[in-house]
Formats: C-alpha cells, sequence, structure tokens
C-alpha cells in the first residue's frame, strides 16, 4: 500500500493548472497527455528521452492513477 500512495503522491491536481486535470507534479504535464502518448505508441523509453524531466515512477504513478479512474 505504501508503494501505491508514493506513487499516486506524484498526481496532483490544482485548479489553477490545465483547469484542475490531474497532472504530473511539478510540472505542467497532464497525465491524460502522457497517456495519450502511450496509447498512441510511444514507449516508455521514447517518452523518457523526448520529456527528460519525466521519471519511470512518473509513468508508473499516470498508469496506476488511470486503472484507479474505471
Amino acid at each position: 500500500m505504501a508503494v501505491t500512495d508514493t506513487l499516486l503522491s506524484r498526481i496532483v491536481s490544482d485548479p489553477a493548472i490545465f483547469g484542475g486535470k490531474p497532472i504530473i507534479r511539478g510540472h505542467r504535464f497532464a497525465v491524460e497527455h502522457l497517456l495519450g502518448y502511450l496509447g498512441a505508441g510511444m514507449s516508455e523509453e521514447e517518452l523518457l528521452a523526448e520529456f527528460p524531466f519525466l521519471e519511470v515512477d512518473d509513468i508508473a504513478a499516470a498508469k496506476l492513477y488511470a486503472s484507479r479512474q474505471t
């Protein structure tokens, strides 16, 4: 449970950023955009190369967040 909570703490919502949509904390990068790139076929390695501020755990957190939304 602690690992899950730690991952999910990387996802935040702030009404002043993207209208409160969930973002990767500390960055103006929406979870939906990250997931969209993955859904379009971009690999995790490509995402990390294209967006160097992202970390592996940010991607894991976004996937976990999405799995909890359904």
